[in-house]
């Protein structure tokens, strides 16, 4: 069911955020550990922001899996920002293609999912039906996560350019009751499992939910001045430096270190 990872804080090398902890998202490409099928491999991608350049994100997908891209390989230790996410894919709904790779990007913002609802042909086309025509338009691939963001980003319209972190958990409440109506109208008792992100390069927000209040999928959160990686040896930099601050959310705990990762808790955000 995918993993994913979100970085926002003092500017960190890609490559060292992606290979060097224990439990990267590079090994959680092929050998999760938290989750019962251990295999990301059907893609993957990265985005990440330089806002002094452009305020939208550079966004690199392939289908490829992670583990095995030269390009990726290549490409990460030469970038360093201050906001990357990066998701490797285990395809359920919508086949193994580039438009059906996370991050999706609208604009500045970019948003990840881990999670899906297997029956969400069932509701496709009413939930089609609710999208504004820029919405409906902008989704390229099938999956139900590209849906899913479409018709959360209708609703944080409302917040305008630079919404806060309260703007983004209303909109993805909104989100939710209009997928749980749907799955009501089509009598769907299956849960849906929502674990997404938000990131606009100013804020990320997280969400860890399933829709039957059923233990939803892994997440966790850490806090702190910077996190470092150096010799490969990974943690969170603790303190409170009056410029420096990162945060983190992810999938899986990255490392082992005591006080390092956080559990979110169901049902709950990470803002």
């Amino acid at each position: 069911m995918c993993r994913f990872l979100s970085y926002l804080g003092a500017p960190i090398s890609m490559g060292a955020l992606l290979y060097d902890p224990s439990d990267s998202i590079i090994h959680q490409s092929y050998a999760a550990r938290e989750i019962e099928e251990p295999l990301n491999g059907d893609g993957f991608g990265v985005g990440w922001y330089h806002r002094d350049q452009s305020l939208e994100p550079a966004v690199f997908v392939s289908v490829t899996p992670a583990w095995n891209n030269r390009n990726l390989r290549s490409l990460a230790p030469k970038v360093r920002s201050g906001c990357i996410v990066a998701h490797v894919r285990a395809a359920s709904v919508g086949g193994v293609s580039e438009a059906n790779c996370h991050p999706f990007q609208y604009r500045d913002r970019l948003m990840m999912h881990n999670g899906g609802l297997d029956c969400f042909e069932q509701i496709k086309r009413d939930l089609c039906n609710r999208l504004s025509e820029e919405m409906y338009h902008w989704v390229q691939g099938q999956t139900d996560s590209e849906h899913f963001f479409a018709l959360f980003l209708d609703h944080l319209r409302a917040a305008g350019p630079q919404p806060t972190p309260d703007e983004v958990a209303d909109a993805f409440e909104a989100m939710i009751r209009d997928l749980k109506e749907l799955m009501n109208r089509h009598a769907i008792t299956e849960p849906a499992w929502l674990n997404m992100v938000y990131t606009d390069a100013r804020i990320a927000v997280g969400l860890r939910y399933t829709t039957d209040g059923s233990a939803p999928l892994t997440m966790y959160c850490s806090e702190g001045m910077k996190y470092e990686c150096t010799d490969r040896v990974c943690r969170m930099v603790r303190g409170r430096g009056k410029e420096e601050h990162a945060a983190m959310i992810v999938s899986e705990k990255l490392t082992d270190v005591p006080g390092d990762f956080t559990e979110v808790p169901p049902q709950h955000f990470a803002l």
